[in-house]
């Protein structure tokens, strides 16, 4: 025997909040990612500009009076670290002003400026010849050497600095084409703007006769 009941079908709500719930999950995802690379690029960047102004490492050279400290600091060993810092966030930024291919060129800019700083503040770490041209200077003996050579950590936060920069870069290549752009409304096209019409002069207002003056225009002029 059929029964006669309708079988019952998934309503037009139901079949919606089913296809936006995975448009919820992307949207968070997408937010997540961006909130993170924001997070990791700005971080890294202030971590290898301060990185890049501390003593990297420290030594002694023989002069007259006896031995003359010196130390040497990140910039003094690599400008590499603090200028691809500044690349990294000026890719930061410009990554949400352009799109498709021009944001995939930028968010791979970003990642190899994280790669950058690593490789350069890792080269840097043992590193003497900063030093060994500050004990030449010192003593005014072009062969002179620096001794008692010691290395900070600072090299080594500058890379961590690096990594950062690299994972946010990492993070606008696998996600970047998800997140949004700059709002169209501050982009120009070129096209000429309409001027907006002078406002009407009441003669009978005098308020009105001197914002009149001050836009450069004739109150008495018939219009």
């Amino acid at each position: 025997m059929t029964s006669a009941v309708p079988t019952p079908r998934p309503s037009h709500a139901t079949a919606a909040q089913a296809d936006a719930e995975p448009e919820t999950r992307a949207r968070r995802g997408g937010r997540r990612s961006i909130a993170a690379a924001l997070l990791l690029g700005a971080v890294g960047a202030a971590l290898a500009l301060l990185a890049s102004r501390q003593a990297w490492a420290h030594g002694t050279v023989s002069v007259a009076g006896g031995d003359l400290p010196l130390t040497a600091t990140g910039s003094d060993v690599t400008g590499v670290p603090a200028a691809l810092a500044i690349v990294g966030l000026a890719g930061l930024v410009a990554v949400f002003a352009v799109r498709r291919a021009g944001r995939l060129l930028v968010s791979l800019l970003l990642a190899l400026s994280g790669a950058g700083t690593v490789a350069a503040a890792l080269l840097g770490a043992g590193d003497s010849g900063a030093l060994d041209e500050k004990a030449a200077e010192a003593s005014g003996d072009a062969a002179a050497t620096i001794g008692d050579l010691s290395h900070t950590g600072w090299p080594y936060a500058a890379a961590a600095a690096g990594a950062l920069i690299l994972a946010a870069g990492l993070l606008a290549l696998t996600y970047g084409r998800s997140w949004p752009a700059m709002s169209g409304r501050y982009e120009r096209d070129g096209a000429p703007r309409p001027r907006k019409a002078a406002p009407a002069v009441d003669p009978d207002r005098p308020e009105d006769l001197w914002k009149a003056l001050d836009r450069g225009e004739d109150p008495t002029r018939e219009t």
